[in-house]
């Protein structure tokens, strides 16, 4: 049931994103057009430190118009593999290296009109260790325990999708990877 791009138009070239118009022949052969968000590859990480806390990060996400407590999240530079980016990112953002990465899975964040896909790592063995990064200033890090997250989420306090999305995946492997 694939449709098939007949055409493709960019509309926008961003620093983040880009985003086109394509023409699309349907499996029935009635065109309509998608807009499409292009997002390179993600990834997202749920870091735990020793005493079974997640280390979370609230940041100010103008879309939202507030601060969001989210997992911490980066874009993959072009040549870089993903567990590198990770342990850059957890670097950058919260002031750890993982000295282990699992990981968890990925998802698209929003395939009806995005390509970005999240790669989800664990990490574990924190240890300090910053980078700094220009965007990473005003980013708090808070320590959550483990056994508060599924509260956060059905309160509504976590509401970042990947983020949820993340944990739930965590707390699902964990059922399964705890002696």
């Amino acid at each position: 049931m694939a449709e098939e791009e007949i055409a493709s138009r960019q509309v926008f070239n961003g620093r983040a994103i880009r985003v086109r118009v394509a023409t699309v022949r349907k499996p029935d052969g009635r065109e309509t057009t998608r807009e499409i968000v292009e997002h390179d590859g993600v990834i997202a990480a749920i870091p735990i430190d020793d005493d079974d806390n997640v280390l979370l990060v609230r940041q100010y996400r103008t879309p939202a118009g507030k601060d969001l407590l989210e997992i911490p999240a980066g874009g993959i530079d072009p040549g870089e593999v993903p567990e590198a980016t990770v342990i850059r990112e957890l670097q950058e953002e919260i002031g750890f290296k993982p000295g282990r990465l699992e990981r968890l899975g990925g998802f698209y964040a929003a395939p009806g009109y995005a390509t970005e896909y999240l790669h989800v790592y664990l990490a574990t063995g924190l240890a300090p260790s910053r980078l700094h990064a220009e965007d990473t200033d005003e980013i708090e890090v808070v320590k959550v325990p483990l056994a508060e997250v599924p509260a956060l989420i059905a309160s509504g306090k976590i509401e970042d999708a990947k983020s949820i999305a993340g944990l739930l995946m965590y707390l699902e492997y964990r059922k399964s990877h705890r002696p």
